[in-house]
């Protein structure tokens, strides 16, 4: 139970991993080759640069689907599934600040670790594309499974939130602690560092370890979101990877103002039901209404999901302001209390 909306051979796949590779090698050896803390214009410059870099991907997608059945389906199912793996990143960021803030780590540091685990997060994410994909090939009825788990999982996210993340009771965590031995305190961007005569590993590396292992779980959730929106495993392996690679731009841009979408794990919960419900109704109605049958096209799941972000993140915005001229106003009425207090005759 595949789609192959491109005609993609291998070459094709190759030819992307090579891509991903160039950015990579020129993202960390030429780009950010220099340890610095990354300011705010520089962060809003390279989330442009990536989501820029998906667009023009999608336009070629979009064309290349034309030329392959005549239709504009590949590049809809493209943009929705980058659209869907950048907002459930987006709840990911809050995990990853939770972590950075419990080992203390730098923010000039920070970007050391996000990079790696984003590489870490492409061998992941190949890995289970493919195990997903190839699972629904063989028993098609693993999509009933798939939609029932992102029913739960957006329940869940809709009752827990990203900032209940406890790092210390990693498990990757504890048994590294355990069995290898960690410097007193950071070498600076380094992972390895000798100490008392031994190579040890520095806090550094257990943070990009509980990165890691977190990005797992992360990978669980989107990845049958995905599926969910397209079974073309290019597709989703590459809209997957775009989203991935602005991760760390996009986690420096929204690193000070990420309390003010308080509201946003709400809109990815409903995504994630959304997304869930149409996997079984679509695949229950393929069973009993035939094949090719299709609830929800491309381009409504497009506005359906793109509304539920923005109004998330719209009254996210709005509540903020509205607590902020609350506390502002309560600022003066105290700053008033007090002047009066002051010239009262004693």
């Amino acid at each position: 139970m595949t789609e192959n909306l491109l005609q993609v051979h291998l070459w094709h796949w190759l030819a992307f991993g090579a891509l991903v590779v160039v950015l990579l090698v020129l993202d960390l050896v030429v780009f950010h080759r220099r340890i610095h803390t990354p300011t705010l214009r520089e962060s809003a410059l390279w989330s442009v640069f990536w989501v820029s870099l998906a667009l023009i991907f999608n336009a070629f997608v979009w064309w290349w689907g034309y030329q392959t059945h005549g239709d504009s389906e590949a590049g809809l199912k493209f943009l929705t599934g980058f659209l869907v793996e950048k907002s459930l990143s987006m709840d990911n960021l809050f995990v990853f600040a939770v972590i950075f803030r419990y080992f203390r780590v730098e923010l000039k540091y920070q970007y050391r670790v996000l990079f790696w685990g984003v590489l870490g997060a492409i061998l992941m994410r190949l890995v289970f594309i493919l195990a997903g994909v190839g699972l629904l090939h063989f028993f098609d009825w693993a999509l009933l499974i798939f939609g029932a788990f992102l029913l739960y999982t957006g329940i869940r996210l809709a009752m827990t939130h990203g900032a209940d993340v406890h790092p210390e009771h990693n498990l990757i965590l504890r048994t590294a602690r355990r069995l290898l031995p960690v410097t007193h305190g950071f070498r600076e961007q380094h992972f390895f560092a000798h100490e008392n005569g031994r190579l040890c590993i520095t806090p550094l590396l257990l943070v990009l370890l509980v990165v890691e292992s977190s990005d797992v779980l992360f990978a669980v959730d989107s990845v049958p979101a995905i599926i969910g929106i397209t079974k073309d495993p290019f597709i989703v392996f590459t809209s997957n990877i775009f989203a991935i690679l602005g991760l760390r731009a996009l986690y420096f841009l929204l690193a000070g103002v990420m309390d003010r979408f308080r509201y946003l794990h709400y809109g990815l919960a409903a995504i994630l039901v959304f997304i869930g419900l149409k996997m079984c109704a679509e695949y229950l109605a393929e069973k009993w209404l035939g094949k090719g049958t299709h609830l929800v096209p491309a381009w409504a799941s497009l506005i359906v999901i793109a509304s539920l972000l923005s109004f998330s993140v719209i009254v996210s915005v709005l509540a903020t302001r509205r607590e902020n001229r609350r506390a502002a106003l309560a600022q003066e009425e105290t700053e008033a209390e007090s002047e009066n207090n002051v010239l009262e005759p004693r």
